[in-house]
């Protein structure tokens, strides 16, 4: 249990770097957290690959009002190198007016000693 728990303390810390990026508007630090060859997979739209898309995809997030998001891990599964995560996500406008809400599933990878996002997909728990 000792080494999953480290795992889930560890993907709890990379999500408050993400958290802390996005609500400074940081686009590009964002994208950092991600795999050279990462994918963003959002709702309603086709999947963003790559670190340059990616961080463009975040930064129309932001320049839609989106000013922070809240990321609650419920799950994290170690498979040596790569790892899954089950979580929630809440995201918000400069009022703290909550905007959209709902689940994601990421795959982690192990990339020169750091766990970096693989394969992000969200979905929302809001009605169309």
């Amino acid at each position: 249990m000792g080494e999953s728990n480290d795992l889930y303390n560890t993907i709890c810390a990379a999500n408050e770097v993400f958290m802390e990026r996005f609500g400074q508007g940081n686009s590009a630090g964002v994208a950092g957290l991600y795999t050279e060859d990462g994918q963003f997979l959002p709702p309603n739209s086709d999947e963003v690959i790559g670190k340059n898309a990616i961080q463009g995809a975040f930064q129309g997030l932001m320049d839609a009002g989106i000013k922070a998001i809240q990321l609650e891990t419920l799950e994290v599964e170690n498979y040596g190198d790569t790892a899954s995560e089950v979580g929630r996500f809440t995201l918000k406008d400069e009022g703290d007016q909550i905007l959209d809400r709902g689940k994601f599933i990421v795959i982690w990878k192990l990339v020169a000693g750091k766990w970096k996002l693989h394969r992000d997909i969200i979905n929302s728990s809001l009605a169309a």
